[in-house]
């Protein structure tokens, strides 16, 4: 059962996930969104789309645009939408 740690703080937890070029994407449903603030970095996806960020904030330290979703993904990856991702140094289990 993956779970997505920061700070020693679990901020996502999920039975039910996919796996897209080794990243884990958690449900909406798993989010602890009380960790998560929008950002406004987007990057884009030739096959995915455009990429939306949030900084991760634990204890009152931010990890900027530490996680990542597709809220409108292109056809090829319909099954990750609005599914989050996690990079820099967001410690994800399986």
């Amino acid at each position: 059962m993956p779970k997505a740690m920061w700070k020693n703080t679990v901020i996502a937890d999920t039975e039910r996930f996919e796996e897209v070029e080794g990243n884990v994407y958690f449900p909406p449903e798993s989010i602890e969104f009380a960790y998560f603030k929008e950002s406004a970095k987007t990057t884009t996806c030739p096959w995915k789309g455009t990429a939306r960020y949030y900084d991760i904030v634990v204890d009152g330290e931010v990890n900027p645009a530490a996680a990542w979703t597709y809220p409108e993904p292109k056809p090829a990856a319909v099954a990750i939408r609005n599914h989050i991702a996690f990079w820099q140094g967001v410690v994800v289990e399986r």
